[in-house]
């Protein structure tokens, strides 16, 4: 059932609906690797395929698929550009250009993802289609295309994903606009694009060649534009760049660096013009040794030597085949026949820049357009970034938020859950230590009566107490302290140790009532506490009142609510008495200890 229900045109949808693949011929898939890297032997493979009569080729253009037809004709237009050859299907490569433009438009429509392998095709069909423009020297149309293969590429893919054959085209799209910026000395253009196809060539690990000839490039630009310090930095990485100092490449740098030398420091002009003398002699060929005379006839035309520079820039003009070299030498010669007053010789020359003035006049339109493309496409740039970067950021910052919202949480989380913790171990100590403390209470009542029955000399109230004041018969039934267990053991209003202290300052002992515990206690246990202060005289009247507490069988937690101070408080006054004490037993285990002693 599946399979019937797939589409007739060789179009097939994968399994989420996000992208369209295609039922690509194997032939064209390996005719489109080779040509990466042997383009003549992909244009012999491909060739056949065209013919009608192609009955021994594994693949044949007429009777193919409408995607791989139109994935023929844009190989037969890339191989013909890669092997020098002027492009002959430019018809059908048009229909590739709309064909493939009409896919990525209908994934838009449908807000899915397009699939990488049409993207690159649809990129390189808009490339191939601006150097087809160039050909018939409609540069404008030219430049609108290569910046459309940009603009495909770099919508579709991230940074880490144009990596390879990636790369190593969004680098000669680039380099591509750079020598058409050149050619119309359009110099801020050239150098934007050149330095953007730099990343592209390094990701490649393309030829240290091509990686050199572009920041020669660039430090030519800077060159001409007379900022000499940018200039002499890119000479010298490129210089770097080249391990072969013999190559002509190397000495082509050595000699831009040689006449930049010059233009930095013209007092020093004999250094350079030696340096061009060696380079001279390393000539080649003709083109080579022209390029050198031309640098030679520069210095000795700005020094004025004025019959040495008329020598090299003749022979630049009379024998060189490249038409900005011989307009830049009859400029130079006209100005120096002004001087010497040949006034023949600079009729010839004068006479071949007239056309080149035309030629400007008609060229500033053309440079005036490509301008503004270079601005637009800036300017959409900046745009595009700055959209990817605030999306980043949100991105960040909803992450950074999420993941603080969840720490946040957690730390809630576990706060509640320790509190908990905590109230029911408190809830359980107190419980424990109230029996504890009742049980002790009972014990020091019995070891307080033998005290007193053994020694009759000691009174069993201090001389202050009247003899006639009833006493109860323990210390928890005195009236203070019933009030006290009463209000420690009010279960509709429970001492809680996450409450501030202040918030029980209602039923706190005031001075009278502490007056009243400190009687009590004298009466139940006085002989205890009349030992305590002979044995050990650093007791305080606080620490008593503590001790009283303590044998009522209070915690720290109660203690703190009815002294009102705060419970850091009364458990250093635990640990003083354990230290005056030296012991590290419960206070009201430790009393009991020593009314047994």
């Amino acid at each position: 059932m599946a399979a019937c229900n797939q589409p007739d045109d060789g179009r097939v949808e994968t399994r989420h609906g996000t992208s369209l693949q295609f039922n690509v011929s194997p032939d064209l898939a390996a005719i489109d690797s080779l040509m990466w890297r042997q383009p003549d032997s992909a244009l012999t493979r491909l060739l056949p395929c065209f013919d009608t009569c192609c009955n021994d080729a594994r693949f044949c253009v007429s009777t193919a698929t409408e995607y791989n037809r139109h994935y023929a004709n844009l190989l037969l237009a890339e191989l013909l550009y890669k092997n020098d050859y002027a492009q002959t299907n430019r018809p059908a490569l048009l229909q590739a250009v709309a064909y493939y433009d009409s896919l990525c438009c209908r994934d838009a429509a449908r807000h899915v993802s397009t699939n990488d392998d049409l993207t690159f095709l649809d990129a390189r069909a808009h490339y191939i289609n601006g150097v087809g423009y160039y050909e018939t020297d409609s540069v404008v149309p030219a430049c609108i295309e290569y910046l459309k293969a940009l603009e495909v590429m770099e919508r579709h893919f991230g940074e880490k994903e144009l990596v390879g054959a990636k790369a190593r085209f969004i680098a000669l799209a680039y380099t591509r606009l750079a020598n058409v910026f050149s050619k119309f000395y359009l110099h801020e253009p050239t150098i934007y694009f050149a330095q953007s196809s730099l990343p592209y060539y390094r990701k490649h690990e393309t030829s240290i060649w091509s990686l050199a000839w572009v920041m020669n490039e660039i430090g030519s630009q800077y060159d001409m534009m007379d900022e000499l310090d940018s200039a002499d930095c890119y000479y010298k990485k490129a210089a770097l760049a080249l391990p072969d100092t013999n190559s002509l490449m190397f000495r082509d740098i050595a000699t831009r660096q040689a006449y930049l030398a010059y233009k930095k420091s013209p007092m020093q002009a004999n250094a350079s013009i030696l340096q061009l003398y060696h380079l001279l002699s390393r000539s080649e060929n003709d083109l080579e040794r022209l390029a050198r005379s031309m640098n030679l006839g520069e210095i000795y035309f700005h020094e004025k030597h004025f019959d040495s520079a008329w020598r090299y820039l003749n022979s630049v003009y009379r024998e060189t085949s490249s038409i900005g070299a011989k307009k830049q030498a009859a400029e130079r010669l006209v100005d120096i026949c002004k001087s010497q007053g040949k006034t023949q010789e600079m009729h010839e020359y004068a006479e071949f820049l007239v056309p080149f003035a035309n030629l400007d006049e008609n060229n500033s339109g053309l440079k005036t357009h490509l301008s503004e493309l270079f601005n637009t496409f800036k300017q959409n740039r900046l745009e595009q970034l700055h959209y990817r970067q605030t999306k980043e950021y949100t991105r960040v910052a909803l992450m950074t938020f999420g993941g603080m919202l969840v720490i946040m949480l957690t730390i809630f989380l576990l706060f509640r859950k320790n509190k908990q913790n905590l109230e029911s171990r408190l809830e359980a100590e107190h419980h424990a230590h109230k029996m504890q403390q009742a049980a002790l209470a009972g014990r020091l009542r019995q070891s307080n009566a033998a005290l007193k029955t053994k020694d009759k000399t000691v009174p069993t109230t201090p001389a202050s107490f009247s003899q006639g004041q009833n006493v109860a018969e323990s210390f928890a039934e005195e009236p203070v302290c019933q009030r006290i267990l009463a209000v420690c053991n009010n279960k509709d209003k429970p001492i809680k140790s996450t409450l501030p202290v202040s918030a029980y300052a209602d039923v706190a002992l005031n001075d009278a009532q502490k007056a009243q515990l400190k009687e009590a206690a004298m009466q139940h246990y006085g002989i205890l506490f009349e030992k305590l202060k002979q044995q050990y005289p650093k007791l305080k009247e606080k620490d008593f009142l503590y001790c009283y507490l303590s044998i009522l069988g209070l915690d720290n937690v109660q203690i703190s609510v009815m002294l009102q101070q705060s419970i850091s408080t009364i458990w250093e006054r635990e640990n003083r008495l354990k230290k005056i004490f030296d012991s590290e037993s419960k206070i009201a285990v430790f009393l009991y200890g020593f009314m047994n002693t």
